[in-house]
């Protein structure tokens, strides 16, 4: 029989082709031969497809009997190996690493074994080959111990790195000293590997040199700090200065990884003119290494930065701004209408990249509060360069920036538009990726999570409006789904009404109209987040309203499927309360639908729609969803959906069985939480009715008070005029009294009464129709009294608009025979002042006898002083 195990590959290929039946025969085995035999038989006689097979398999053998399989199978594979092409050694080299990363095997048992075929292979001829072995050694060294290291690889390596092997084999000794740098202590390393090292940095091919810089990092991790300055530093230096700019640029990529390592005395003295050297010979003469350059510069720049004086900060910030126009402005000898050759302008633009990948660093390096004088012309430059490359990359870190800045944020408010409307869409899509917090931070003023703490960006609006037309019109429809799920955070960004009259219809359109459903839900489901946020209860009745109208109630049953995949998003986002009562009815009532994908779906989701009712409330919405079971078992047709009605009911019977315990409470527990929220929403949108509701009565009530104080103030003048009947104003009035009174006081010996100190207020009492023979007084109204409440003003504007008032118009305080009477009239307003200062000589009374007689001298007086 034909027994050949092996990768599936392998055999299809061996049966793809026509054999003869000799052929076929020499690829049987016999069957009674067990694992072990078998791969010894195909080891030594078989085809090479057969030989490989034993190869790759050789970790199933090992994990099944490793004894034998070390003792008969791997001394065939290392005979075959000498012999064997570049696939089988290939795959012993991938047969090998598997055993040594998975521990299938004890190391320390077969190490010898093993490593004595990997060191073996180390010089194959094929680089190919040759590199394969050497990641095996390499990933067997970390898991070797030490002194199997010492033994095994570090006697054969000291022959290997000698000037006489080949260069193959100085690159592997090179790559090989830098791993086991970091198994041994620092005196190992110094005595028995600095040497080595040594020889290797100042080997004749450039290709050893820049191997070996590259690995100087391990070996001063391995020395440690101390011996980092006087071992590895000097060759750095040299290694920095050497004629091949490939050992140059691994010198400055090794000097950057390991800046921590020296102390501030070194990085002034010997890195800092070190690496200005290096930048300013790039620049001027080697392109090439520009591009690594500008990819380490924000690494090197914060390494460095607490090192630098003033001005080595300033010169290392200017040569920054450099690069980021390298090609574009006159730079490098270069003139600005100059066409550079295809393959530097590549390289130009990659410098530009680098440099916009490495811009957050270089905001936080140039300190964000000088964001505006040091580098915004270099962002904007970078935002409008010429290649979407360095766009994009500059649109990837657009959220770091943004976080950078904080409340300086408004700087770039500009370039956040220019980027959303960037005319690639890779741009755009990359944007995306962190769009919602970048929107977030952009808007935001620091001082608080409400509307009030946001801020306005012009243009936002439009911008976003139309990414989306642009990614709806491109053939890109994940880029489309992408922007659409990034929308859902508007309602943090923008106010209701701008997502009302500028999104919302848009998604409308794309429920109904778009022809890619991930687009169609993703834009059912940004709608379900613009109705869950919204805070003004006519929108929301109306954005419902519209959900019935154009979905539930479409005329294409493609926007009635639409219905219930926005129904599957509303359970999610809304309370189960919430859900019933706007959108469980109108999707049971899909029952009844002329389409059988309708109802089919309906069907799946008849469990979901049931875990939405909660009893006893619910329970005529329990009833109408049973009512529609029992309609699909009885009247359905359609075989797909007869049958899937019959599984969910089975799946109904078991909801409230099998649903553990917890997982109902929390379920509960969130859906208190999403009802708790909603009502939060609408008390503080009755609250913000209110408040505003207030403001405008107390606008209007000031306005009114206004107008009324002018008011009443002419019609108490008119007033005036024609009551007094002499056509004399108040103050000519005043004075006549006055003089009056000094007369009757000058004839009489005896103080005057009150009562006859303002006989005209005795003729208003007559006049309508008092008795002015009782002996009481009239008093005037107190200060406060003056300043009421609405309603008293209001009358008193009617009574003075009135020239006769009645005496039931004007309110009358009675008090008891032995207190004055208060009239209250508008038109002794205009006599109160005089009218308190009499009221204080009111409090002492003398005799009735000394009032008659006073009464009887003065009563001329007063009945003149009436009548005038």
């Amino acid at each position: 029989m034909l027994n050949i195990t092996g990768p599936r590959e392998i055999f299809s290929r061996c049966l793809a082709n026509e054999h003869t039946a000799e052929e076929i025969e020499k690829l049987t085995v016999d069957e009674d031969l067990n694992d072990i035999e078998r791969a010894v038989y195909l080891l030594s006689s078989g085809q090479d497809v057969q030989r490989a097979s034993v190869i790759i398999n050789l970790p199933n053998l090992v994990r099944q009997n490793p004894a034998e399989t070390f003792r008969r199978v791997v001394p065939k594979v290392r005979e075959v190996l000498h012999v064997a092409g570049a696939d089988m050694q290939l795959a012993a080299a991938g047969s090998f690493l598997t055993l040594l990363q998975d521990d299938i095997v004890l190391i320390q048992t077969h190490t010898h074994s093993i490593l004595q075929i990997v060191l073996l292979n180390l010089d194959h001829r094929d680089t190919v080959v040759s590199n394969a072995w050497l990641e095996t050694l390499l990933s067997a060294i970390d898991a070797l111990p030490k002194e199997t290291i010492r033994q095994e690889i570090l006697s054969p390596l000291v022959s290997k790195a000698q000037l006489s092997q080949s260069l193959q084999a100085r690159l592997a000794s090179c790559r090989i000293l830098g791993k086991v740098a970091c198994k041994f202590e620092s005196p190992i390393v110094k005595k028995d590997l600095l040497p080595l090292v040594r020889s290797l940095c100042q080997d004749v091919e450039y290709e050893v040199r820049s191997c070996m810089c590259r690995q100087l990092e391990n070996i001063a991790r391995g020395i440690g700090l101390d011996h980092t300055k006087a071992a590895v530093l000097p060759e750095l230096v040299e290694l920095a200065r050497d004629e091949g700019s490939t050992v140059r640029l691994a010198a400055f990529d090794t000097i950057i990884n390991l800046l921590e390592m020296f102390d501030s005395d070194d990085r002034t003295r010997v890195i800092f003119p070190l690496v200005k050297t290096f930048c300013e010979k790039c620049f001027k003469a080697d392109e090439a290494v520009l591009a690594s350059l500008s990819f380490q510069y924000g690494k090197l720049c914060h390494g460095l930065s607490a090192s630098f004086t003033e001005e080595q900060h300033l010169w290392f910030l200017e040569f920054y701004k450099k690069l980021c126009v390298l090609g574009l402005q006159h730079e490098n000898g270069h003139s600005d209408n100059q066409v550079y050759p295809l393959e530097l302008e590549s390289k130009y633009a990659l410098v530009r990249r680098n440099c916009a990948y490495n811009f957050p660093a270089m905001v936080l390096f140039a300190d964000p509060n000088h964001f505006l004088t040091e580098l915004y012309p270099t962002f904007s430059s970078l935002c409008h360069d010429p290649e979407i490359t360095v766009r994009r990359t500059m649109a990837e870190g657009f959220h770091e920036i943004v976080k950078l800045l904080g409340p300086n944020v408004h700087f770039i408010h500009k370039e956040l538009v220019v980027l959303l409307q960037d005319d690639s869409l890779e741009v755009l899509d990359a944007l995306l990726s962190h769009l919602q917090e970048t929107l977030e931070l952009a808007t935001s003023r620091g001082e608080g999570p409400g509307p009030e703490s946001k801020l306005i960006v012009p243009e936002l609006v439009p911008a976003l409006a139309a990414a989306e037309q642009k990614a709806a019109l491109s053939l890109r429809w994940r880029v489309h789904e992408r922007l659409l799920q990034r929308y859902a955070c508007l309602p943090r960004v923008v106010s209701a009404d701008q997502i009302y009259f500028r999104f919302l219809q848009r998604m409308f359109a794309i429920v109904t109209t778009n022809n890619v459903l991930p687009v169609q839900r993703e834009a059912a489901r940004t709608l379900c987040m613009f109705l869950r946020y919204n805070r003004k209860q006519e929108q929301r009745q109306e954005i419902i309203g519209k959900v019935l109208q154009e979905l539930a109630q479409g005329r294409s049953y493609w926007n009635r499927l639409r219905y219930l995949d926005l129904c599957e998003i509303a359970m999610e986002l809304f309370s189960k309360a919430y859900f019933c009562k706007h959108f469980l009815i109108q999707a049971l009532e899909l029952v009844n639908d002329p389409v059988a994908n309708v109802r089919y779906k309906l069907c799946h989701m008849l469990p979901q729609l049931r875990s939405t009712i909660r009893l006893p409330a619910d329970k005529h919405l329990l009833q109408q969803l049973e009512f529609c079971v029992r309609k699909l078992l009885c009247r359905e047709k359609d075989k797909d959906v007869v049958a899937t009605v019959r599984k969910t009911v089975l799946e109904l019977d078991k909801m409230d069985i099998t649903e553990p315990y917890h997982k109902r409470h929390e379920r509960d527990l969130l859906d208190q939480k999403k009802e708790k929220e909603e009502t939060l929403l609408l008390e503080m949108e009755q609250l913000e009715r209110q408040q505003s509701e207030a403001k405008l009565t107390s606008e209007k009530h000031t306005e009114k008070k206004r107008r009324d104080s002018k008011t009443g103030l002419s019609g108490t003048k008119g007033l005036s005029g024609s009551t007094s009947g002499a056509t004399l104003s108040t103050s000519s009035g005043k004075e006549l009294r006055k003089a009056k009174l000094a007369r009757s006081r000058s004839l009489s010996s005896h103080p005057t009464t009150p009562k006859m100190a303002n006989p005209d207020k005795t003729l208003k009492v007559k006049d309508s129709g008092s008795c002015p023979g009782k002996g009481k007084n009239l008093l005037p109204m107190n200060a406060d009294e003056a300043l009421r409440s609405h309603h008293f003003s209001v009358a008193a504007a009617s009574s003075v608009l009135s020239p006769t008032p009645s005496a039931s118009s004007m309110p009358v305080l009675i008090r008891s025979n032995t207190t004055n009477t208060l009239v209250d009239h508008p038109h002794q307003h205009q006599h109160r002042s005089s009218t308190l200062d009499h009221r204080s000589t009111n409090g002492s009374k003398d005799t009735q006898s000394r009032k008659l007689s006073i009464q009887r001298k003065s009563n001329s007086f007063g009945m003149q002083s009436g009548r005038e």
